[in-house]
C-alpha cells in the first residue's frame, strides 16, 4: 500500500498515559478549588462553575484515556453526552441516589442540584480539555 503509515502500537499507549497524567492534574486542581476556594476568598461563582468546568475537562480526558484512538471530536461528543446525562440525572430522585449524592464522592461525581448553567460550564470544560490535549504532546519535560 503506497503511502500507508506503519502501525505504531506505542502511540495510543503514549496518548493514553499523557491523558491520564493530565486528568490527574485536573482532578488535583478541581479538588483544590472545591476544598480551598472559599477559604482563599474566591467568589462562589468561580468555585462552583470552575469545579464544573474542571469536572467536564476530567471526563473528556478520561474518555480519551480509555479510547486513545478516537478523534478529539468523537471524544468531545462522548464527554458531552456523559456530562448532559449526569446533569439530567440530578432531576431523578430515589432514596439510594439521593443518599449517594449526600456523600463526598456522590457530590463530586454526580453533583446534587440541577443547573442549566452547568451545561455551559461543561461545554467550556470540554473545549479546555481539547485545548490541553492538543498542547500536551508539544510540551517537553526535563
Amino acid at each position: 500500500m503506497h503511502g500507508a503509515q506503519p502501525v505504531n502500537p506505542v502511540a495510543p499507549l503514549r496518548t493514553a498515559l499523557i491523558r491520564a497524567g493530565l486528568a490527574l492534574a485536573v482532578i488535583v486542581c478541581g479538588l483544590s478549588l472545591r476544598w480551598y476556594g472559599f477559604p482563599l476568598g474566591l467568589p462562589a461563582f468561580v468555585v462552583k462553575y470552575g469545579g464544573s468546568l474542571l469536572w467536564a475537562t476530567m471526563v473528556f480526558l478520561l474518555v480519551g484515556m480509555l479510547a486513545p484512538r478516537l478523534s478529539r471530536t468523537q471524544l468531545a461528543s462522548i464527554a458531552l453526552v456523559i456530562a448532559v446525562v449526569v446533569e439530567l440525572s440530578r432531576l431523578v430522585h430515589t432514596p439510594w441516589l439521593d443518599a449517594f449524592r449526600l456523600s463526598t464522592a456522590g457530590a463530586l461525581l454526580l453533583g446534587r442540584i440541577f443547573s442549566p448553567w452547568n451545561l455551559l460550564a461543561y461545554g467550556i470544560g470540554i473545549a479546555f480539555g481539547i485545548w490541553i490535549d492538543r498542547l500536551a504532546p508539544t510540551l517537553r519535560v526535563g
